[in-house]
């Protein structure tokens, strides 16, 4: 079985129009890379960043669930992962509320991190973003 005590989160967020229709994503790893979960989930109508942050909100959710204790965030949002770092500050305050609540969930873990990779990078994530996307726009139930 897995070792489970890091989990590597993939996360991506988008909506078409933005805002617009609304999609979230995680896939999860362990440390050496073996799947563990992978979800997609519709949010109704949001901006891209909205998303970005309810992304990050589900992956640290599903990791905690699995029992994590290490986490480290992968995302291709440069503005949601610097703002989680703290090097950028959170000005809109829809953001700001989304912010505290990742920053509180992070809380639960004995370490997390958080990294920026190009959209190449996240291409599960960004690839169950657009799946989830076309399913809702086709009509189907995520």
């Amino acid at each position: 079985m897995a070792d489970t005590e890091t989990i590597v989160v993939h996360v991506d967020g988008g909506a078409r129009g933005n805002p617009g229709p609304a999609a979230i994503a995680a896939v999860l790893t362990d440390a050496d890379g073996e799947l563990l979960e992978e979800r997609g989930e519709t949010i109704g109508h949001a901006t891209n960043n909205v998303a970005e942050y309810k992304a990050l909100l589900l992956g640290i959710e599903r990791a905690a669930a699995l029992g994590a204790r290490r986490l480290e965030l992968v995302g291709d949002s440069e503005l949601i992962v610097r703002q989680v770092e703290g090097r950028y500050k959170v000005k809109d305050a829809t953001l700001r509320g989304l912010h505290s609540e990742v920053r509180r969930a992070l809380q639960g873990f004995d370490s997390w991190s958080i990294r920026h990779v190009r959209r190449e990078q996240n291409a599960d994530a960004d690839r169950m973003v657009n799946a989830t996307l076309d399913g809702a726009a086709a009509g189907e139930v995520s």
